[in-house]
């Protein structure tokens, strides 16, 4: 067995495994991230890889956050030396300013030194002394007090009576910590997993899902508060990408679960659903869920993993992770790049990063302090962001920055990324000082004037990267398969965003040539004109660490392959497709590579299932719940028929089982219950509706159907009727007005047994037109 640390990756990372450091008794060390109330500051983890720690970020727009306080017992009274560990943010664009500046407060009263104002890199501040007097044991408050609100950063604050610097030394710094810490020297073991998914974002929410439900134990590990990545309330990607089509249309179904329907990119963090995602998960038995958990090392043993070590961000408390399999859903690859996996990477013009941002006009004058320490944007160097609504089809009323400011296409895709956050914060305070303090396109204003109410509302403090390392499987999707149509009989995950690939903008270089910040989008329009590609299951696991799973966008493609399928919809499908593989290689004892070689049609048929179907483990049978019922729309235009008025047997669509992507709707006037259900994509998809039922006497029924009539309606739309004898398909046209009250006509009349299970489906397979489903009515024909 070996420890894999990837030296670009981890230096630091990696170091949390070596043997613990010496320290001096009188030494006291308080991580940034354990204190007891953060106040306004954040906890950021995005690049604990980089610079060996998690830290607390001040990220007040402009207005200084509230203190993080907490409390420090010191072992003994004295003269104590103060050094924190942080960094001049904007000295390494040699931009001058210090704007992250803040202080550090004992017992109320301020160190010596006004920290993060020096240094272009993590190192450690020197903050003077500081009297400790009192008995032994007796508390003592310690507080980040922030200056600015300009993204001051603090990693940790550490006293000693030596007055020696701690160090800085990345193969060092680990151990020490964990040493003054007092953490164990072994880490907490978790085992009994057949899956560990590491990565919270939609593919890692499709994975452990989708493994839990067919009967494997995951963990799920992720190192921010919130699960959805870059489509959650703190990056606010709207999630695109076509799900439920293709040859397996339930693909999408556990993705259409969780996923939010925003119409803007950014919008207001409700729309996100990130307590909805953690219900969801939480929700599953077979899922063990670590948010704030931060994957830094792995352990592997031949061509295979075998642990993967773990911190919690917020303790520094160590775990270690046992599995049969493993599913890296990081993004970056982290796991595979530290397992040793081949990996890819696109070192120049590649996809960069973005950090959304949001503002608005208020009813009164707001001041913004220039920020010279920012880009020096004027007008037309930067593009004046659209109004939009936060509601569909609302009045415009935020004006959203959107995708485009994105930047780092030439930047390290792993070692730059600090870099591009804060060059994409750099870029935003700058456009905002050039509204606020220049005049700029002080035209667009709708009032005609200045820009003197406008107030900065958001900005993304954690990054949406786009791209960085893509693991190689045993086939690996190039631009060709997809504008081709190529087909490969693993093909399984519908990609339907064409490729899309993002590039500097040369209109906006203006003074930052070698800098750039916006960005524009190029297309390949012969990709997806017509039908979703299916992206192959090969795709999806290494090509040379046995039992690894990858999705997301470090799943197996090249660098024009990724630009259609790294929107969050595709990705949380190609995670879909990994937990059912993971549970055949727990059934049949194989890895990744077996499922396609020996039990490709068995994956194939699971992917049949829809995906709310499950067992509780791995031998149990499967059972398929009734899916719930499509809430009605948020706004009812009509009202509905009581069902309860008409004659006869009548099911509303709410007591069917739906399968698909159906819409709910009022806007017609004839329908029962509080709303019917319509197909607004055509043929695209199956899409069924099926009414279980039993007649309370033998005899024959007439049955009818209930929708709402338009020429825009399918003529000739399949209906399976389950009655005595064999199967029967029928066909509607709801083209022609129904005849019958609450909007229902006839298909035929069919004899049925009293005590045996009927079924009556009305399906969307074949058809053009749109599909409407609303009620089955059974009519009693003879005495």
């Amino acid at each position: 067995m070996r420890t894999a640390s990837l030296l670009r990756v981890s230096l630091a990372a990696s170091a949390w495994l070596l043997p613990l450091q010496p320290a001096h008794s009188q030494d006291v060390l308080v991580e940034a991230e354990g204190f007891e109330e953060h106040g306004g500051w954040l906890l950021d983890t995005q690049f604990i890889d980089l610079m060996g720690s998690p830290y607390m970020l001040a990220h007040g727009l402009g207005e200084p956050v509230a203190d993080a306080t907490t409390t420090v017992r010191f072992p003994e009274p004295g003269t104590y030396h103060a050094f924190v560990r942080t960094l001049d943010w904007v000295a390494k664009f040699d931009a001058e300013g210090s704007p992250g500046r803040f202080q550090v407060l004992v017992n109320g009263a301020p160190l010596d030194a006004t920290f993060g104002t020096t240094g272009a890199g993590w190192h450690w501040q020197a903050g003077g002394t500081v009297e400790i007097t009192g008995v032994i044991g007796e508390e003592v408050s310690v507080t980040l007090h922030d200056l600015t609100g300009y993204e001051g950063r603090c990693d940790a604050i550490f006293f000693t009576k030596s007055g020696e610097a701690p160090p800085n030394d990345h193969a060092v710094l680990p151990g020490w910590r964990k040493a003054l810490l007092g953490h164990p020297a072994e880490p907490r073991e978790e085992a009994g997993y057949d899956l560990v998914v590491v990565g919270g974002g939609f593919s890692g929410l499709g994975a452990a899902i989708s493994g839990a439900r067919m009967g494997c134990k995951v963990a799920l590990i992720q190192n921010r508060p919130v699960l959805g990545g870059n489509a959650s309330s703190e990056v606010r990607v709207w999630a695109n990408g076509g799900t439920r089509l293709g040859k397996y249309p339930h693909i999408g179904d556990i993705v259409e679960e969780f996923t939010d329907h925003s119409l803007i990119c950014p919008g207001p963090p409700e729309i996100y659903l990130d307590d909805l995602k953690v219900q969801i998960v939480s929700a599953e038995k077979n899922i063990d869920l670590f948010l704030s958990h931060h994957a830094f090392g792995v352990e592997t043993d031949g061509d295979r993993i075998k642990a993967v070590r773990v911190i919690d961000v917020r303790t520094s408390e160590e775990k270690r992770f046992t599995s049969s399999f493993f599913a890296d859903c990081t993004g970056h690859a982290t796991i595979g790049a530290l397992a040793g996996a081949d990996f890819d990477m696109t070192m120049t013009g590649h996809m960069g990063m973005t950090n959304l941002w949001r503002w608005d006009f208020t009813d009164s004058p707001k001041p913004f302090a220039p920020t010279p320490w920012a880009l020096d944007l004027d007008e037309g160097e930067f593009p004046y962001p659209k109004a939009v609504s936060v509601k569909p089809g609302g009045k415009p009323d935020v004006m959203s920055n959107g995708w485009y400011w994105e930047t780092g296409f030439d930047k390290h895709p792993i070692d730059d990324l600090e870099y591009m956050r804060d060059t994409n914060l750099r870029a935003m305070y700058g456009a905002m000082n050039a509204l606020k303090n220049k005049g700029a396109y002080a035209s667009k204003d709708p009032s005609g004037q200045s820009h003197a109410t406008a107030e900065l509302l958001w900005c993304a403090h954690i990054g949406g990267p786009r791209e960085s390392r893509r693991l190689m499987g045993d086939l690996i999707l190039n631009k060709e398969h997809i504008v081709s149509y190529t087909e490969f009989p693993d093909g399984c995950v519908p990609t339907t965003w064409s490729i899309d690939l993002h590039y500097a903008k040369k209109q906006y270089l203006g003074k930052y040539p070698d800098n750039p910040f916006i960005s524009y989008a190029v297309f390949e329009h012969r990709s997806l004109a017509s039908k979703p590609y299916l992206v192959p299951y090969r795709c999806f696991y290494s090509r040379n660490i046995s039992n690894l799973f990858m999705a997301g966008r470090c799943a197996s493609v090249t660098h024009e392959g990724l630009g259609t399928v790294r929107v969050m919809k595709t990705c949380g499908m190609m995670g879909e497709v990994v937990g059912k593989a993971a549970s055949l290689c727990v059934q049949h004892g194989c890895d990744p590579r077996g499922v396609y070689t020996d039990h490709l049609d068995e994956l194939l048929g699971l992917l049949e299932l829809p995906g709310r179907a499950r067992r509780e483990s791995i031998d149990a049978a499967f059972v398929i719940p009734p899916a719930p019922p499509i809430p009605p729309p948020a706004n009812l235009t009509h009202e509905g028929v009581d069902p309860s008025e008409l004659e006869g047997l009548v099911l509303d669509e709410s007591q069917a089982i739906v399968e698909g992507a159906w819409k709910a709707s009022t806007f017609e006037l004839d329908f029962v219950g509080t709303h019917y259900i319509h197909d607004d994509k055509g043929g695209k998809g199956a899409k069924t509706v099926r009414w279980e039922f039993q007649v309370p006497e033998s005899g024959s029924y007439e049955v009818r159907l209930s929708y709402t009539d338009s020429s825009s309606r399918d003529d000739a739309i399949p209906v399976t009727i389950e009655a005595a004898g064999d199967p029967l398909i029928v066909r509607m046209n709801q083209k022609l007005p129904p005849p019958h009250p609450g909007g229902f006509a006839a298909v035929g009349v069919y004899r049925f047994e009293a005590g045996e299970e009927s079924a009556v489906t009305i399906s969307n397979k074949g058809t053009t037109g749109h599909v409407i489903a609303d009620a089955v009515q059974l009519v009693r024909q003879d005495g």
